[in-house]
């Protein structure tokens, strides 16, 4: 007993200290998934401030774009109506300011055909070579042209190239926006969509196959959602957009991290546990059936001298031969715990035959044997009923010996032990109760290890070698069906009918 208590309390101890190294271990990946996820979440905190400020920067530009897109709008007008003033100018204007406005143009396109269809002046074009007349025609779908009926001259105007210039730097300073948005996004999965959520404008960090997928494409959103509210950003042009993120992949993983490592170390040390348990039992049932073996061995030479000396005393008519005839049952008794422990290691002969008798003899056998205060009952055993089974005699009579023993000691030598038979379909049951002192709730789970006893004296091998009787030479099945301290212990075995 004292020294499963230590086991206990080693065992205590261990589970203790995998607990504090277990919960140190979470704790501190818990602590670096923490400082990493206040790191990223600054980064990303940085990342949708410089969003919000470049958006706005772009809206200023953008008005910056339109005042100057006015402007050059405003300057192709008052070119036109130069051209016109030159066409028909009022009475007595000098016309001097109006052509010296007409040649300082710089931005504005021009062209002068005449009508036969020959260019004869053209600037601010913008194109090599001599596709004008595609220009032309351009020119004329946007701006209705001006013409000159005395010279047989017609004038083409176009918006200024300093217009389409800004326009194209317009739209480049939005998709270098969109495309640095994404690409600057602090390693986190970024989605750009309009402003209903139905058309991904650029992603970063997300599947192709939850882009294609309505489904999962709003399922990732929704959850980017929950994580961090979306950054709304209004693009000139482009009308407002929506960006999603969430947690990078490594913060991810982080959090993760510790639950795997925690699942291998377990998983290695539950294999290596099963390993050196699996070798220590083997070990152990090589030292058990070895002494068993050796015990027969032992056994067997001061045995057969004792048969030898029976024999010659029953010719003997001077010894009282009452007292050989018990003697000659404790000899024969000796034979069969030789025999018994001759069959450990090795799987016993099972044999069908009538469990209902071999019990009886059993118990007749222990009754003289126990004290006298001790009341040994049988109920469930017809003679005319035999309950036939698939067992051992001499095996499970020695299962019972132990159990009828350790309910004699728990009952202190007085008390009353029932053993019942029942026959339920394809099993055989055989319940053994006793009014001892029970077995408190604490010690249930360990009645059949291997050195636990309640007795000041005792191996604790007796229920521990009843177990391996019935469950791993009988195929049966051995539980503690009740106990209560004070009341009694019930034992019952199952074996197959």
């Amino acid at each position: 007993m004292k020294t499963r208590a230590t086991k206990q309390r080693w065992k205590r101890f261990l589970l203790a200290a995998a607990t504090v190294i277990v919960g140190s271990t979470l704790w501190y990946a818990s602590s670096i998934s923490k400082r990493v996820k206040d790191e990223e979440r600054a980064k990303v905190k940085v990342w949708s401030e410089a969003i919000i400020q470049r958006s706005h920067l772009v809206a200023y530009t953008e008005r910056l774009f339109s005042e100057l897109e006015s402007d050059e709008r405003k300057k192709a007008d008052r070119l036109a109506d130069a051209y016109r003033i030159i066409d028909n100018p009022p009475s007595g204007m000098d016309l001097t300011f109006v052509t010296d406005y007409l040649w300082s143009n710089t931005t504005v396109p021009v062209l002068i055909y005449d009508d036969d269809g020959r260019k004869l002046y053209g600037i601010n074009l913008g194109i090599k070579g001599s596709n004008f007349d595609s220009l032309r025609d351009e020119m004329a779908s946007r701006f209705d042209p001006i013409r000159f009926d005395e010279v047989g001259h017609t004038v083409y105007y176009d918006e200024s190239v300093r217009l389409k210039e800004l326009k194209q730097a317009m739209s480049e300073l939005i998709s270098s926006f969109i495309s640095e948005t994404i690409l600057n996004s602090a390693s986190v999965p970024v989605i750009m969509t309009n402003d209903t959520r139905s058309e991904v404008i650029n992603s970063r960090g997300i599947s192709p196959a939850t882009l294609s997928d309505p489904k999962a494409l709003k399922a990732r959103l929704a959850k980017m959602a929950n994580i961090n509210p979306p950054i709304e950003v209004v693009l000139p042009g482009e009308g407002r957009r929506l960006i999603y993120f969430e947690d990078s992949y490594v913060l991810t993983q982080m959090k993760y991290y510790p639950i795997i490592q925690l699942i291998l170390i377990a998983a290695f040390l539950l294999t290596a546990y099963l390993v050196f348990s699996s070798s220590r039992r083997a070990e152990q049932n090589r030292v058990w059936v070895g002494m068993a073996k050796e015990t027969a061995h032992q056994l067997g030479t001061p045995l057969s001298s004792l048969m030898a000396w029976v024999d010659l005393l029953k010719e003997n008519k001077d010894v009282d031969q009452s007292m050989l005839i018990e003697m000659e049952k404790d000899v024969k008794r000796l034979h069969v715990v030789t025999d018994r422990f001759s069959k450990i290691g090795s799987q016993p002969k099972l044999e069908p035959g009538n469990l209902g008798l071999s019990v009886e003899r059993t118990l007749a056998y222990m009754r003289p044997r126990i004290s006298k205060k001790v009341e040994l009952n049988l109920y469930g055993v017809d003679p005319s009923e035999p309950i036939i089974a698939l067992f051992n005699a001499s095996l499970f009579s020695w299962v019972l010996e132990n159990l009828l023993r350790n309910a004699v000691d728990a009952m202190e030598g007085k008390g009353v032990i029932n053993v019942t038979l029942a026959q339920t379909g394809d099993d055989v049951i055989i319940d053994v109760e006793d009014s001892g002192k029970g077995i408190s709730r604490s010690d249930i789970k360990d009645v059949f290890s291997p050195g636990f006893t309640t007795k000041k004296r005792g191996w604790g091998l007796g229920l521990s070698l009843v177990k391996r009787i019935v469950e791993e030479y009988h195929g049966g099945k051995i539980s503690l069906l009740k106990s209560e301290v004070g009341v009694g212990t019930t034992f019952r075995i199952k074996l197959s009918a």
